[in-house]
């Protein structure tokens, strides 16, 4: 029995290895610059011309290459060429296609060409649908059961290739909007914009009626609003004069898509096995999609046929103070991976942050106490334990507004009656979203006096920009009206005491949310209190995501929740989520309020396409005066972004409109080994007296048993 008395001490033995116990990773990933982050939830859609969500663009905009991407560094936001060569050039054509001056009136303009020169040398990342057999033909073509028996991604293909992108590639892609099969989110709004997109939509649904079993080959049907110049040159029409058309060429909506990767997904049998362009995407861009389990982790590595792009060699003032600017020039990208771990909980998220398992981290309600203290002046910092990690903290108001929307066509607080206009005044005033701030976003935001969020052209800082139906200047700062003003309103739009003076039976409010979640009650419990301040009765109805979506498009509802963060950074792409001709009910636009205003319309069509200057400034606030006036929407606040990172992780800097970045950051993955270290040290002692007490325990054992046998 004496090998017992070793077992202990083996184990103890086994422990002292010097490697992390705790280590989620591989340890061949040991010293590599490899970036660690995580997601909650699988990215419904990676085909470029169906994705529209943030946690999608997360993926995409590192694997697809549209024509521009915003400078990462400047302020304001800033296009500049990223697959082209140069900024697009713009010529205007009058309604016989006759060219126009530059400066011709948009009154005169009736098309717009976008001409656009891709840089040479663009190359897709090694795809099968590349890959070519001896013959020169595409090798993983017609492919059956048999050969798909052993297939389960991408890299059960034991050959791959390459080749350069070319303009036709692009125009592929602009045609795929149209395509009967996708149904992209912008093919209505680009049907309104891009020349012969609505004719092409349904020319291609009558093609394949036709034909239902072929392969739609767009290249086969002409679309006069995009085409092939040469392989290096493609155009872009457009109807009138847009201007904000370039933003969404910053988008993956107008990457390139090669037709081999279309007819590569398009086989028998792939999409049983979720071999689609939604699961791998085909891309040119820094990095592609290695591997794809959503239910464990997404693994982005360097596309190595990528070059040609460097790191920006200037930015905003500070920026080379804070040390963005040490590696200008450089070839991008400057990390070789990116790992995303599905990590659903906050809090394993935060304790693997701290661990240095995360090189950044978002902070999340429970932990932002233990992250960052706001001194007396407002002022956000990290905590003392933060700052001894060397952990940093960047701070920057989002593009976005939060708000709740009335719906115009409820006859109770709907519609442009003045006594309409004095309930939704009166509710907007009890409503105190800087407390709800302070509350459930611990700080992290300001309350909205418009739809215009901070950054934007057209909004307004100080005194000039407040809401003067609902706040007051007081001191240097806007505020709130008194909840006494709100009854006032309130008994002046009929409900004196939030009691409908004619039946004098209580106005009931009824509140449309997804939020149905445990972790919701809270804010709904706020919510219903901020109401009875007035004595009005709030109704919650939560449901499920797709039948919010389906009562939104019907108009059946009275108040609801929604949110938009900016497309791209221009006024019009805020201020036309009240354009009465984008209305939901009946016109299928992002007008969820349904609201309508032929003054404010007016302005609209007015301001949306003039460049920015004060005759553009003069007209959006007019136009904001009146919404203000009108209150369709309750305007809740602009968040705020926090974000912590270690101290190995360099140029992290936060920009609210690209999402591209990861090809900027740079990570010094022997600092974050050696902190990982010291940070993640087992504690031994517990297991150094358990295995005394074991060895004490088999001691004592054999020794009894040794007694009793000499005894006998």
């Amino acid at each position: 029995m004496k090998w017992l008395f070793c077992l202990p001490l083996l184990l103890l033995l086994s422990a002292c290895d010097g490697g992390l116990w705790n280590n989620p990773y591989p340890a061949a990933d040991k010293g590599r610059p490899i970036y660690y982050s995580a997601f909650t939830e699988r990215p419904k859609h990676l085909d470029p011309a169906q994705a529209y969500s943030e946690n999608e663009y997360i993926f995409l905009a590192q694997i697809y290459q549209p024509p521009l991407q915003y400078h990462y560094l400047k302020r304001p936001y800033t296009l500049v060429p990223q697959a082209t060569s140069a900024m697009p050039v713009v010529h205007y054509l009058d309604k016989d296609n006759r060219p126009l001056p530059d400066d011709a009136p948009a009154g005169q303009v009736a098309f717009s060409v976008y001409e656009i020169h891709l840089r040479p040398n663009l190359r897709y990342q090694p795809h099968p649908a590349f890959a070519l057999d001896a013959q020169g033909k595409p090798e993983y073509q017609a492919l059956t059961a048999k050969d798909l028996r052993n297939i389960y991604a991408l890299n059960d293909f034991k050959h791959s290739g390459t080749r350069e992108v070319s303009a036709a590639d692009y125009v592929y892609q602009i045609k795929r909007l149209a395509h009967p099969d996708i149904h992209s989110p912008i093919a209505g709004l680009m049907a309104e914009y891009i020349v012969g997109l609505k004719d092409y939509a349904a020319m291609l649904q009558k093609a394949q009626k036709a034909h239902p079993a072929a392969f739609l080959n767009l290249h086969d049907y002409p679309l006069e609003g995009a085409q092939a110049v040469d392989e290096h040159t493609y155009r872009i029409k457009v109807y009138g004069k847009y201007p904000q058309f370039v933003y969404w060429l910053a988008m993956p909506f107008f990457a390139p898509m090669p037709v081999e990767a279309d007819r590569f997904y398009a086989q028998d049998g792939m999409r049983e096995k979720n071999l689609t362009l939604d699961w791998w995407p085909a891309g040119s861009g820094p990095y592609y999609l290695s591997e794809n389990n959503p239910n464990q982790r997404m693994v982005l590595t360097k596309n190595p046929n990528f070059s040609g792009e460097f790191y920006p060699a200037e930015g905003e003032a500070g920026d080379r103070e804070a040390g963005l600017l040490v590696d200008a020039g450089k070839p991008l990208p400057l990390i070789e991976q990116v790992v995303f771990s599905l990590d659903k909980e906050t809090i394993p998220y935060w304790n693997k942050f701290l661990q240095g398992y995360y090189d950044a981290s978002g902070i999340s309600s429970d932990s932002f106490d233990q992250a960052v203290q706001v001194n007396v002046g407002g002022e956000a910092n990290v905590t003392d334990e933060m700052n001894a990690q060397g952990i940093t903290l960047s701070t920057s108001v989002a593009t976005s507004t939060m708000y709740m929307g009335f719906n115009w066509l409820d006859p109770v607080v709907g519609g442009d009656s003045e006594r309409a206009r004095k309930l939704r005044r009166a509710i907007a005033i009890a409503i105190d979203f800087e407390e709800f701030i302070s509350i459930f976003a611990n700080g992290r935001g300001i309350a909205a006096q418009s739809p215009i969020p901070p950054g934007i052209f057209g909004y307004r800082d100080g005194e000039a920009g407040i809401n003067r139906y609902v706040y007051d200047w007081v001191n240097g700062a806007p505020k709130r009206k008194t909840i006494e003003e709100a009854r006032r309103f309130l008994a002046e739009a009929g409900y004196p005491n939030g009691l409908d003076e004619k039946t004098r039976q209580p106005l009931v409010i009824y509140l449309d949310t997804t939020a149905t979640g445990v972790g919701n009650k809270s804010r709904l419990d706020w919510l219903r209190k901020q109401f009875d301040k007035l004595n009005l009765q709030l109704v919650v109805r939560s449901t499920d995501y797709n039948r919010f979506q389906d009562k939104i498009r019907k108009g059946d509802t009275q108040l609801f929740y929604f949110g938009w963060n900016a497309d791209y950074p221009d006024p019009e792409n805020f201020l036309f989520l009240l354009h009465g001709a984008q209305a939901k009910v009946g016109k299928g636009g992002e007008n969820a309020a349904n609201y309508s205003n032929p003054e404010y319309d007016r302005l609209f069509e007015q301001m949306k396409n003039m460049p920015n200057n004060t005759a553009r400034q003069k007209i959006i606030d007019d136009m904001l005066e009146i919404l203000r006036r009108d209150s369709p929407w309750l305007w809740g606040h602009h968040p705020k972004d926090y974000v912590l990172r270690h101290s190995w992780l360099y140029n992290s800097k936060p920009n609210k409109m690209a999402n591209n970045n990861l090809k900027y950051l740079r990570i010094d993955a022997a600092q974050r080994d050696e902190l990982r270290k010291q940070w993640n040290q087992p504690v031994l002692w517990p297991l150094w007296l358990g295995g005394f007490a074991l060895a004490a325990f088999i001691w004592w054992f054999w020794r009894a048993l040794r007694q009793r046998e000499e005894a006998r």
